[in-house]
């Protein structure tokens, strides 16, 4: 958000999570070197009184936000009526859908590389596989095959490719859902808790859940961590209505060899982020950034065309300008000639 704001000419203020300060201060401390003037870029710590100060003050006139939904929400709700725009992205649960068709190694490769990447927590995890058809056990079959190759340590290793989770207290949360989920009838064919790690941090192991339905709370809600669920679909028309049916509408993905198939989906999904055989479809600056339904709140997206029209006020003027050899006042400016 930062690099569009201030190009835009305006000043930027940054305040990240309290969980998470430290890489805020390194970008500040980059800016500073670089020579951006003092006061353009800002960094504020604090918790839930940082945020309500930012929404409450009268200096501050635009709020971009990016956390949870009941949290956007709120965002959104106090910053429009203080007056300000507002752009608050909120949760996901991104659904990966896969064809008959589909290349399975391609899209087993995918699959692992985008639900486990940065331990599952980042907004454009994909969380749920939609395996369509017969594909489905070979496709499970697969992704499980791979998760034992994931090299799951401290960030700080050189060959670490999943590190821990940011809290003790979210790793227990999202082992609670994988045992809730298991208690609802779902099959644990991959159990990340059995995970030991050496090493500081809170770490809980890649975990594949298959058989999960759409009223179980792990496809309901947003887990937030190295948990990939499988729903098994008949048809393609029953994928996209589960997809259009969930609560967010963030980013989605279609794995299959048939271009009228990945068309239709384009159409057919509700999404606003939509990937054709890419599992994280994100070109950022060139292209806005953002879902629909739950997923936002505001009318523009981060980054891209929508970015600029968010970060910039247009200006009207409408002129007519009479012949200036009728007028006799001289108003002291240099005539262009």
């Amino acid at each position: 958000m930062l690099a569009t704001s201030i190009a835009c000419g305006n000043t930027f203020i940054l305040k990240p999570s309290e969980k998470d300060p430290s890489p805020s201060m390194f970008i500040a401390e980059l800016l500073d070197d670089a020579g951006l003037p003092p006061g353009v870029f800002s960094v504020i710590q604090g918790d839930r009184v940082a945020v309500d100060r930012l929404v409450e003050h009268p200096d501050v006139k635009a709020l971009s936000f990016v956390g949870s939904t009941p949290v956007a929400r709120s965002v959104y709700e106090r910053g429009t009526a203080a007056g300000k725009r507002v752009q608050a992205l909120g949760g996901a649960k991104n659904h990966m859908v896969v064809l008959p068709d589909a290349d399975v190694g391609a899209a087993a490769d995918a699959a692992v590389s985008a639900a486990y990447g940065s331990a599952g927590e980042r907004c454009m995890a994909i969380s749920v596989v939609v395996a369509v058809g017969d594909v489905a056990e070979p496709l499970v079959a697969a992704i499980a095959e791979r998760i034992p190759d994931i090299v799951v340590a401290p960030g700080d290793q050189p060959d670490a490719e999943m590190g821990p989770l940011i809290t003790a207290e979210h790793r227990d949360n999202v082992a609670a859902h994988i045992g809730a989920a298991a208690a609802a009838g779902a099959t644990l064919v991959v159990d990340g808790r059995d995970l030991r790690v050496d090493g500081d941090g809170y770490f809980l192991g890649a975990t594949l859940v298959d058989h999960v339905t759409a009223d179980m709370d792990i496809y309901q809600r947003e887990v937030f961590g190295p948990v990939l669920a499988v729903v098994r679909a008949g048809t393609y028309d029953e994928a996209v209505r589960l997809v259009n049916e969930h609560a967010f509408g963030n980013g989605t993905a279609i794995f299959t060899r048939d271009g009228g198939a990945a068309r239709r989906y384009q159409f057919d999904v509700e999404v606003g982020m939509v990937g054709v055989n890419v599992p994280i479809p994100v070109p950022v600056a060139y292209y806005s950034f953002g879902g629909w339904k739950a997923s936002l709140f505001g009318d523009t997206h981060i980054y891209g065309p929508d970015g600029i029209r968010f970060c910039t006020r247009s200006k009207v003027v409408t002129s007519r300008w009479p012949d200036p050899s009728t007028s006799s006042v001289d108003l002291g400016f240099p005539q262009n000639r």
